[in-house]
């Protein structure tokens, strides 16, 4: 009586240990491939699973990778029909050496595992010898290597790179670019290679150069001098450089200090490099003191800005000294049919005296502003021709604060005031229409007050809301602050004024408003 492979004892009809036997068969089928130009047909290997407990089978291919093929279970377990006449295939047709068709497929069965020769031998059944497995020849052919077509050549890169191996020459170069529009100057260092003759170029940033940090300008590779007559419109962005393209390649004899080479259409200018590369040049061609280049360029003397425009003679401004922020701020009144919008000219900010260096910066103080001073803001010059009541008094109460020039302006501008005022028919200066007839109704509103409130606290209440200093307030703002003082706004010829000082259809100018009232 033969024995049970699995637990030594012999094979019985209907014992347990078929619940969980399972026999197990190498196989192969034949699939013709018509639409391919490379193979005609193609080897699919299976396994063939026959389940002793329902006298079922399932056929798997195992998965392949990158196989393009949908692979995995190719029968799903059941019993299989071996006939028209409804008979299904049993562990005794199985054998090795045979062919078996299921679903139309003629699957070649090729041999068997250990366990399932051992239990066809018990049960009498004469297995045929093993045979080959019949292998795929599109898939061998794309597991041989490669054929590289070489030129055979007598320079030795194995004795270069063991002799070179970690030696790099370092140049600092420049690439200047300030002759196109926006161009600039800018700083690379180019690694010559000697282990293999490759380039790198890397560009040199600074901190705050408002560049992206990309340092590589151009990845190590061999970079080519002279390329041949007919590769001249090779197109080298798409397809790599090869030495059928190339004359010449750069080699180390072409990067010396003060020459120019062009890579990538850009022209290097070499100006230093490493204490090893000035040496190796002296061992290897003979070149010794190689210089450093001074590529620095100088900045222009600055120059002095001046005013051109006529139109700019006539401008007159309003400056604004704040003494508990040392801020100045510029208005400028508008003037009808003078082409120039007026309003606000500088907000409120500090400014720096001229010829001030900016690590120590000095700021225009009180004392600089005086009858006939010359301040100069961001380049533009400014001649002070008159000041309010306030800044002279001013002055005079801070008298030591100022120098004998500004104190004299003072005292010249007080003796013109008391002294007679001149005679309007003397004055040859054309006035503008518009800006003479302010003029007058300001002189007659101030000769028909009899008891005028203190303009300089109008004045002030104004520049509450006047944030910006402009010299404009919103109209509804302006009535509020006429009807705090008490103005008599509903007068007819402080209506005209109004109307005069009107900016728009919401706007106040309230410094030529304001003049119209004197202490």
């Amino acid at each position: 009586m033969a024995s049970n492979p699995v637990h030594g004892l012999p094979f019985l009809p209907g014992m347990s240990f078929k619940d969980s036997t399972v026999l197990k068969f190498d196989a192969y089928f034949q699939e013709d491939v018509p639409m391919s130009t490379e193979e005609h047909y193609r080897i699919r290997q299976v396994k063939i699973y026959y389940y002793l407990e329902d006298d079922s089978m399932s056929v798997i291919e195992p998965v392949v990778e990158n196989s393009g093929i949908p692979q995995g279970k190719l029968i799903k377990r059941q019993r299989l029909a071996k006939n028209d006449r409804g008979d299904h295939y049993h562990w005794k047709d199985l054998n090795r050496g045979i062919d078996i068709t299921i679903y139309g497929k003629t699957f070649r069965v090729v041999d068997c595992d250990r366990f399932t020769q051992v239990f066809l031998e018990s049960q009498g059944i004469e297995l045929n010898p093993p045979e080959k497995m019949a292998l795929d020849p599109y898939t061998e052919l794309r597991k041989q290597p490669l054929r590289k077509y070489v030129t055979p050549s007598d320079f030795d890169q194995l004795k270069q790179f063991l002799t070179f191996d970690k030696q790099v020459l370092r140049f600092y170069a420049i690439w200047d670019d300030t002759d196109s529009m926006f161009g600039e100057c800018r700083t690379y260092i180019i690694h010559y290679y000697l282990m293999d003759d490759t380039v790198e170029i890397r560009e040199v940033h600074e901190r705050n150069n408002g560049r992206d940090p990309f340092p590589l300008l151009m990845s190590r590779q061999r970079v080519p001098k002279v390329l041949v007559k007919n590769a001249e419109n090779f197109p080298q962005c798409v397809l790599e450089i090869s030495d059928q393209e190339v004359l010449e390649w750069y080699t180390a004899k072409d990067f010396l200090v003060g020459k120019s080479l062009t890579i990538l259409g850009r022209t290097f200018f070499i100006y230093d490099c490493d204490p090893f590369t000035r040496q190796y040049y002296k061992e290897k061609f003979g070149i010794s003191d190689l210089p450093r280049i001074d590529v620095s360029k100088k900045e222009p003397a600055p120059v002095k800005q001046e005013s051109p425009i006529p139109e700019d003679k006539d401008r007159r401004f309003v400056f604004s000294y704040f003494l508990a922020t040392d801020m100045i701020s510029i208005f400028e009144p508008p003037v009808r049919n003078s082409g120039i919008i007026g309003g606000k000219y500088l907000g409120r900010t500090k400014v720096i005296k001229p010829y001030s260096s900016v690590e120590n910066p000095v700021y225009y103080s009180p004392s600089d502003f005086f009858i006939g001073a010359v301040i100069e803001v961001f380049g533009h010059r400014f001649v002070i021709l008159d000041t309010d009541d306030y800044v002279l008094k001013y002055m005079e109460s801070n008298a030591a604060q100022y120098s004998p020039e500004a104190l004299l302006s003072v005292q010249n501008r007080v003796r013109k005031r008391e002294g007679p005022a001149p005679e309007l028919e003397n004055k040859q200066t054309e006035v503008d229409p518009g800006v003479q007839e302010l003029e007058v109704l300001i002189d007659t509103i101030q000769k028909q007050l009899k008891d005028p409130p203190c303009k300089d606290n109008i004045r002030e209440a104004f520049q509450i809301y006047d944030k910006e200093a402009s010299g404009y307030v919103d109209k509804e703002m302006f009535f509020k602050v006429c009807d705090s003082l008490n103005l008599p706004v509903d007068d007819s010829l402080i209506k005209e004024l109004i109307r005069m000082c009107s900016h728009g259809e919401d706007k106040i100018d309230y410094y030529n408003f304001v003049r119209a009232f004197s202490n």
